[in-house]
């Protein structure tokens, strides 16, 4: 099993370690996309014009910035330190099993296209959604090279005894918790559910359900955080349903979506 996420705007203030190396970094088929990147938010952030460009809240402008100058040579942390935040804090990382954390969770960036929770990489500001001159759109930018170098194929197939149907090697069930734009670089190959979160209140005596965004950050890391904490390996969506059910959530699958019910 894959848990994909997306990245948190808040961060570690710093790290603790050598400078980016990016020949160390997983996914090295990215690196090109990765290199491109670097240098045009290193001259985006020389423009008089940075913040609007980066979409960076004013009182965060100095500080971002800041970061994103000293990229190449900023001490490093793993990314299982680096991204704080509302998802992150119910992941609680620190209370899991560093290994199958890092086996199972890949974390998708605007500035990195991908990374394992391994990976080292200095705090920096950088949403996939910015349009960064002159490569334009992010998202668009990192698609192409995202099919390449994303290969989830799983690792232990050759000795497991599960096959897909046409005979070939087994493919882990990947479960996609990201957000919109770091979603729309990468399509999650086959088997693969989407989680969503919506809350469900009784109005007038009928039930009904709305889309929850905090919420659903915070749900979507106690999910991830469970199934980890389970050392659950579910194959199928099918199997995904009953465990995350088991886990104590209320949850129903609707296609190739898992939706997560919270109730008032």
């Amino acid at each position: 099993m894959h848990i994909l996420l997306p990245p948190s705007e808040k961060k570690a203030a710093e790290g603790d370690g050598p400078p980016l190396d990016l020949a160390s970094l997983s996914f090295p088929g990215l690196n090109p996309v990765r290199r491109r990147v670097l240098a045009a938010l290193g001259k985006a952030g020389r423009r008089a014009d940075a913040a609007e460009i980066l979409e960076i809240p004013a009182g965060q402008v100095r500080d971002a910035l800041a970061r994103n100058k000293i990229l190449r040579k900023a001490p490093t942390l793993p990314a299982a330190r680096l991204y704080t935040g509302v998802l992150y804090d119910n992941l609680d990382l620190p209370s899991l099993d560093a290994e199958a954390a890092a086996d199972r969770i890949i974390v998708f960036s605007g500035l990195w296209g991908a990374l394992r929770l391994t990976d080292r990489v200095p705090p920096y500001r950088l949403a996939m959604a910015v349009s960064l001159p002159p490569e334009g759109r992010l998202s668009a930018l990192w698609r192409p090279a995202m099919g390449a170098a994303l290969n989830l194929e799983d690792p232990r197939a050759r000795r497991a005894p599960r096959k897909r149907p046409n005979g070939g090697p087994a493919a882990r069930l990947i479960v996609d918790m990201r957000s919109g734009p770091y979603a729309s670089v990468w399509k999650a190959p086959d088997p693969a559910v989407a989680v969503r979160v919506f809350r469900e209140a009784v109005v007038d005596g009928v039930p009904k359900r709305t889309v929850v965004s905090h919420m659903a950050k915070a749900t979507r890391g106690r999910i991830a955080h469970d199934l980890i904490r389970s050392g659950a390996s579910p194959g199928t969506p099918d199997e995904l349903l009953k465990t995350v059910a088991d886990l104590g959530h209320t949850v129903e699958l609707n296609g190739a979506n898992l939706d997560v019910i919270l109730h008032d």
